[in-house]
Parts: structure tokens; C-alpha cells; sequence
């Protein structure tokens, strides 16, 4: 029998049920045997093996799986699959064993068998290859070995005594043979796409629902500039802030106060520039020389008293002992001492005289020559007072702007206004790493602060300015829009560590009666033209502007945090 009789398909562990069937259908050839891999578990599935059944039979396939585990031969034997061992070995449909009471529950039926074992014990696969009775090319109708096919076959199918209908001769002479349809109701949903669409389709909306509400709720703004008829009020007060007072007495302008500290530790290092030289020091000696008018006058000058020449000191090391030496210009005594050894103060070759004259000190009247050598050479780096300070001032550049900042968050979290002009730094604490004159390249300063600023209520503050500025407007037709506390000036005239004396300056807006918070709340939800007509209605209104955003924003935001009301003063 010709080799193409039938079609030899290898199945891949990975390949799904549906992917089977499409082999299958694809096939060219009346008979189809499926080689299995090892724990194929695609067709462990007793609905997956129906399934590949029936796609057969509408394809006119006659299907021979090609395995030999045991697992597979139960469910093979309950759908009527043809099995075989391999290409070679001949097909046949498992036969579990059974009793009679499989029989009366409707067991599989030797009559209903399609495949005959016992006929078929002799042949192989390959030999059972048939196309239904139909001649192949360049064979005789006696070369043709027939497989009996289900009874409905028609156009091509085999019919029930086993002869091959018209249709299908011609299509066998041909070499054509007709592709059957596919059947949709038979394909099995692929959950995987499925699953991957829902985790694309689930974030999707949800960015979508998080889109809505940024551009419904979160981002729409609204600004509205009321240009009013008003007038700007001077106030100056001189207030008093005391931490330890319960309420604020506005008769007397005194406001509770609260005082917020931090203790700030910055460190900063920086390279030593002093120098010291450690070289030998210089040696010499003096003469020491005065004039007096009496002899009485003399005195002796102790050891260790010092001799200066050109900024250079030196230190005696023993008495100076005075004689007799003659007159000076003839009218007074003059006295002159022994050799005095003196020593340098630090070592150097500039403390080396050949010769010098110096001056004592305490002793104005005395002077003294001499010359000294032996001084070397050997200059150091150093800590120097400079460094120290200059590190402790970097400290407290850097410091300043941020620990102010801090405080007046730290004032508002509590309620209260910060008052800026009292921030003050306490007296620091400073520790250098190394003491001024040590030997080493830098020098670390670590310095610790105490950093002070008032606040006072700001509900106070506006009660102080409006109990100033009454008397100053007609309550029946102004009130104040503003107290001006954003661009008040405040100054410390005295503060300590519970209160402080300084003095406020503000600039109050009176105008007409309008309530921001109230306008807010009827505004809301309006459109451009209607907050125009029903705030420009206040005969003391003489302009209004209302400003949307973003731009796709017609109406005002239903609520009332999102609007911004600001009073303009209108321009003479």
C-alpha cells in the first residue's frame, strides 16, 4: 500500500486540544494516526478525548492514537478511539474489563465496535490505510484495502456495504480532496487570551475612573476678582506678647503668645591657615643702659622680663645688675649693666641679630643692645582662632534660613501666626575637634544652638486691628474686606524668653459688606455669566471677573474650596 494512504501527525506536549483538532481537519488523508508524547495531558481529559472523537467523525478521519500509557487506555476505550503501540503494531479499541452489570448500564458493545481487532490481529497501521474503497492512482481495484467508515458517508464518504460514492472516486482520481468546514460550536475557549484581556481591561478602567475624577473634581478651579469701591486703612499698634496670658486683652493690646524653640547641631570643617615655626629659638645677650638724675633712682630689672626689637621678643634670663658709666650729656648719671643673656620667644631665623637695639618693657627709660644667633627654621600648619570662627559662622549661615522655616511650620501646625521678627539664636555652644595652636591640616567645629520665634493667634491679631479701625468706617456701608496681616511689618522692640514688646504696622481694606465664605457657598456651581449678575448686583461692586480652569471648565466647582474670592481696589 502506498505510503500517503495515510497521514502520520507527532503531537507536541505543549499543544492544546483545539490545536489537535486542527491538525486533524487539516489532514489530507482518510486515516490519521496521532503519536502521542509521554504524559500527554492535553488528552487526559475525558471531555478533551469526545471532543477530538467528534472532529474526526464530522472530518471523515479515522483517528488511531499512537501511545502506550496506560492512563490514556480508560478513556480511549469509554469514547471508541483506536489505539496501537506504534506505527506497526495494529489498532485496537481497549477493552476494560467489565461484569454484567456493566452491560445492563449500557458498557461498550462488541456489535457497535467500528474497528475489528480479531480481523485486523495481522496488519499494521500502515496496512489498514484505506480511502474507502477508492482506487488510488496507478492502482487496480484489487490492490485497494477498505476500512469500514460510518454509515452517513456521502460526496466522498464511504457508505454502509463499504463502496465508495461517486464523488469520492472522482475526488481520489483527481488528487483533490474537499477541505471540510469547521465546526464553531466545537472550539474550546482559549481562557489564557482571555485572562491576559481581563488584567488589560481591569487597569484600563480603572485609570479611566481615576482620569474622570482628576478632570471633574480635582483640577477644576475657580477665580474670582471683585473690584470693589474701598479705601485702605493705616493702623499701627504697639502690642505685647505674653506666653503666660490666657486671653487676648485688646484694651490694652496684650496677646497670648506661644514661644516654639529647636535646639539646631550643625558641624563644619575646615583647613587650619595658622602657622608656627618650630625651629631652634635664637640666643643672645644685652646691655642694658639709663640715665638718671640721682642715683637713688636706679632700680633692678628682674629675669624673664622682655626685650623687643622690630616685633621681635625676647626674654631675659637673669637680673640686670647697673654701674657707674659716666654722665649723659653732662647733667644726668649714666648706668649701664652686665651682659644679659636673653632667649627668643619662638624659634626662627628671624629672631637672628647681628646687631640690634631693643627696648625693656615696663622700663621706659631703659634701653638695651645686643645681638643673638642660633635660631632655625621649621614652620608648621596649625589651628589658628580664625578657623574656629570662620567654621562657626558657616554654621550659622547654613542654619538660619532653614530652622526659621521650621519654626513657622511648626507655629502654623499649631494654630498660631508666625511672627518672624522675633526668630532669635540663642548664645552657641561650640566644640572644636583640636584647641587653637595644634599641629594638623583641619579642624572640625561642631556647634550647638537654641533658635526662638513667637507666634500669636491669628483670629487675635485681626481682633486687635479691627477694634482699631472701627471708629475709622461707617459700619452701615463698609466693613473690612482685610486686616492686611500678609503684608503687616512687625518690629522687636524687646524680647525675652516669655514675651516680647514690639510694634505692628498694617494697611486694613474697607469696602463694601461682602462675605468671601458666604459668596463662596452661593457661587458654587454657577456658570461665569450668573456669578457676574449676582455679585455685580452690590451697588458697591463695580467689576467682576471669573476665571475657569482648566480651560474645558464652565461652572464653577460645587465646592467651595476650590473657589478663590479676591477684593480689588477699584482705580480712581
Amino acid at each position: 500500500m502506498a505510503a500517503n494512504d495515510k497521514d502520520t501527525i507527532y503531537i507536541d506536549i505543549d499543544d492544546e486540544i483545539t490545536t489537535i483538532i486542527e491538525k486533524v481537519r487539516g489532514s489530507s488523508q482518510k486515516i490519521v494516526a496521532l503519536v502521542l508524547p509521554k504524559r500527554a495531558s492535553v488528552l487526559q481529559s475525558i471531555v478533551n478525548m469526545k471532543l477530538l472523537k467528534r472532529s474526526a467523525e464530522n472530518a471523515s478521519k479515522s483517528l488511531v492514537l499512537i501511545t502506550s500509557e496506560a492512563g490514556l487506555m480508560p478513556l480511549a476505550s469509554t469514547v471508541g478511539l483506536y489505539v496501537a503501540k506504534n506505527l506497526q503494531s495494529k489498532p485496537e479499541i481497549p477493552i476494560l474489563a467489565h461484569d454484567a452489570s456493566d452491560d445492563a448500564a449500557g458498557a461498550i458493545d462488541d456489535d457497535d465496535v467500528e474497528f475489528d481487532p480479531a480481523t485486523a490481529a495481522d496488519k499494521s497501521v500502515g496496512d489498514l490505510a484505506v480511502t474507502a474503497g477508492v482506487p488510488l492512482v496507478g492502482q487496480s481495484d484489487d490492490a485497494i484495502e477498505t476500512l469500514e467508515l460510518d454509515d452517513d458517508a456521502s460526496d466522498g464518504k464511504v457508505d454502509a456495504s463499504g463502496a465508495a460514492s461517486a464523488g469520492a472516486v472522482a475526488a481520489a482520481a483527481t488528487g483533490k480532496v474537499k477541505k471540510p468546514k469547521k465546526d464553531k460550536k466545537l472550539a474550546v475557549p482559549n481562557f489564557e487570551s482571555f485572562r491576559k484581556r481581563l488584567f488589560l481591561i481591569i487597569p484600563a478602567f480603572l485609570l479611566l475612573v481615576i482620569g474622570l475624577f482628576i478632570l471633574l473634581s480635582a483640577l477644576p478651579k475657580a477665580t474670582i476678582a471683585i473690584t470693589t469701591d474701598t479705601s485702605d486703612i493705616n493702623s499701627n499698634l504697639a502690642i505685647t506678647l505674653d506666653s503666660a496670658a490666657k486671653a487676648a486683652d485688646l484694651d490694652k493690646q496684650v496677646l497670648p503668645a506661644l514661644l516654639q524653640k529647636v535646639d539646631k547641631t550643625g558641624q563644619q570643617q575646615v583647613a587650619t591657615t595658622g602657622k608656627k615655626n618650630l625651629g631652634d629659638k635664637a640666643t643672645g645677650t644685652v646691655n642694658m643702659t639709663t640715665c638718671v638724675t640721682s642715683p637713688g633712682q636706679l632700680g633692678t630689672v628682674p629675669a624673664g622680663t622682655g626685650v623687643s626689637s622690630n616685633s621681635l621678643t625676647f626674654v631675659t634670663k637673669q637680673d640686670a645688675v647697673f654701674s657707674y658709666a659716666g654722665t649723659c650729656n653732662g647733667s644726668s648719671f649714666k648706668f649701664q649693666s652686665n651682659g644679659i643673656g636673653i632667649t627668643a620667644l619662638a624659634g626662627g631665623a628671624a629672631y637672628n641679630l647681628a646687631s640690634a637695639t631693643f627696648g625693656v618693657a615696663g622700663y621706659s627709660g631703659i634701653s638695651a643692645s645686643g645681638s643673638t644667633s642660633g635660631g632655625t627654621d621649621n614652620v608648621v600648619q596649625v589651628v589658628a582662632q580664625s578657623d574656629i570662627d570662620s567654621a562657626t559662622q558657616k554654621i550659622a549661615a547654613t542654619n538660619g534660613d532653614a530652622v526659621k522655616q521650621q519654626l513657622v511650620q511648626q507655629l502654623k501646625q499649631a494654630g498660631y501666626y508666625a511672627i518672624q521678627a522675633s526668630f532669635q539664636a540663642g548664645t552657641p555652644t561650640v566644640t572644636p575637634s583640636s584647641q587653637v595652636g595644634d599641629q594638623i591640616g583641619t579642624v572640625s567645629v561642631t556647634q550647638t544652638t537654641s533658635y526662638t520665634m513667637f507666634g500669636a493667634k491669628q483670629a487675635d491679631l485681626k481682633a486687635l486691628v479691627d477694634n482699631d479701625i472701627k471708629s475709622k468706617i461707617d459700619p452701615s456701608k463698609q466693613s473690612i474686606l482685610s486686616e492686611g496681616l500678609d503684608t503687616a511689618n512687625f518690629k522687636v522692640n524687646s524680647q525675652s524668653a516669655t514675651g516680647a514688646q514690639l510694634n505692628m504696622a498694617t494697611v486694613a481694606t474697607a469696602g463694601p459688606d461682602l462675605k468671601a465664605d458666604a459668596l463662596k457657598t452661593q457661587v458654587a456651581g454657577m456658570k461665569a455669566g450668573q456669578i457676574k449678575s449676582l455679585i455685580g448686583a452690590d451697588p458697591g461692586v463695580t467689576a467682576v471677573d471669573v476665571h475657569m480652569s482648566p480651560f474645558w471648565v464652565t461652572s464653577a466647582p460645587k465646592k467651595p474650596s476650590k473657589i478663590t474670592i479676591t477684593f480689588v481696589k477699584a482705580k480712581n
